[in-house]
């Protein structure tokens, strides 16, 4: 049955059956262990043979022992022991991420949702950044419909107070930056107010590393680079999501100061910073064909410098990843012209052929990790963001059948910048009342 729509979102939808508490007394780290080899099994066969006895286990049986075990995992969440609930924040983040669990935490989404705030409020450094990646992924389980919508209403205050609060934990700090990103993205998508929010916490944080009054960039403590990265990477990815006719204001006055920014002696916020530039260029020519930066000439020159930097003082990982970045990013302002990558997941392929896309994809490859080829296949929400259409239903002996590799660049390229325009319009009318 499809999930509700929500926009531009689209999924499944059904009812999760009831469960009472699960009576397992395995320890966090077996539950864990277990629930990932039990959705291993079960999701991938119809049923499992059992090699002591010769007997076969119905997946059905599989199935309702794996929601034990998550059902346990969720009630030690409520635990008093913090250890305890650490476990089992990490035993629910493996299970979210290398399974689809829609039906399952349909109807448990509330009781999750008040334990991830109770451990956001009172838990913590590293309970709230478990519990931050956490509500991420039950977001992206529960994709853009009202079920994942009521959730972000009751969490976002939360994400972004401990976002801003600099006596907080800066892993915590810096997982509320992704998990705020990612939560808006796909349960906000089409509340303009929301998002301007959003938008307006991360930004309050990644412009601490732009440049002083005198043009020197200011010096900061160790960790706050990457806070300043997470901070700006989500940033960018709610900017797919902005009204065009925001993108204007933005552009005009963030491409200098980032630019400025490129002279971080941090090389993972550089390149946070360089790829930025490239989604704002993007944003720019997508509303205006003819649009061209003023400062262009003293940008491709600093760009030039870290594409070709050879400077012995940064590690030789570090110099090869930047030079590999800043000569896409100065090719694209150069050129207008993207380099394509291609992601295979299983039969199938995504297309990563734009700025956007590719912070879209990143973004999502944070949160689900391993398991983005897991949810590329099966998960509604990112099928619908990729332009995938529904799951393939193949039998092990049918082969897809091969499309041509243009055929399917240009399906999911036109299916992309379809739902962007028509996001996009639709986001400009509202603006536009408000």
């Amino acid at each position: 049955m499809p999930r509700s729509k929500k926009g531009k979102r689209g999924g499944s939808s059904g009812k999760g059956k009831n469960g009472g508490r699960g009576e397992s007394g395995a320890s966090d780290d077996d539950l864990a262990s277990d629930v990932l080899s039990h959705y291993s099994s079960a999701s991938e066969s119809a049923s499992v043979l059992d090699e002591g006895t010769g007997e076969v286990v119905d997946e059905q049986t599989a199935q309702e022992e794996t929601e034990d075990k998550l059902k346990q995992c969720i009630d030690n969440l409520m635990d008093k022991s913090a250890k305890v609930r650490l476990a089992a924040l990490e035993s629910l983040r493996s299970a979210f991420s290398s399974r689809v669990l829609y039906d399952f935490l349909l109807e448990r989404r509330l009781t999750i949702s008040d334990c991830l705030e109770r451990s956001l409020k009172k838990g913590g450094g590293e309970e709230q950044a478990a519990a931050a990646t956490l509500f991420a992924l039950l977001c992206v389980q529960l994709g853009g419909g009202l079920e994942g919508e009521e959730g972000f209403k009751m969490l976002r205050p939360i994400l972004s107070s401990i976002l801003i609060d600099s006596c907080a934990s800066l892993s915590a700090r810096q997982h509320c930056a992704r998990a705020l990103g990612m939560c808006c993205y796909v349960s906000a998508s089409d509340d303009i107010e929301d998002l301007l929010k959003c938008m307006g916490h991360l930004e309050s944080l990644f412009v601490g590393a732009y440049p002083l009054g005198d043009g020197s960039l200011p010096s900061v403590k160790a960790g706050i680079p990457a806070l300043h990265s997470a901070a700006l990477q989500s940033w960018a990815l709610l900017c797919s999501l902005c009204p065009a006719s925001r993108i204007d204001s933005m552009v005009n006055y963030h491409l200098p100061r980032l630019q400025a920014c490129l002279d971080s002696s941090e090389v993972n916020f550089r390149i946070a910073v360089g790829e930025t530039i490239a989604l704002l260029y993007e944003l720019g020519r997508d509303i205006d064909q003819e649009f061209e930066y003023e400062d262009c000439d003293a940008l491709c020159e600093s760009l030039k410098g870290l594409a070709t930097d050879g400077n012995k003082y940064r590690a030789k990982n570090d110099r090869r990843k930047q030079r590999s970045i800043f000569r896409e990013v100065l090719h694209y302002i150069e050129n207008d012209e993207f380099s394509e990558e291609k992601i295979r997941f299983g039969v199938e392929v995504v297309y990563i052929d734009s700025w956007m896309r590719r912070r879209i994809y990143d973004a999502f490859k944070e949160v689900l990790e391993s398991g983005v080829s897991h949810h590329l296949r099966f998960n509604p929400l990112l099928r619908d963001i990729f332009g995938l259409g529904a799951p393939l239903i193949l039998d092990s002996s049918v082969k897809a059948i091969k499309i041509s590799r243009t055929e399917r660049h240009l399906f999911n390229s036109a299916a992309f910048k379809a739902r962007t325009k028509l996001r996009n319009k639709v986001r400009d009318k509202r603006a536009d009342v408000m």
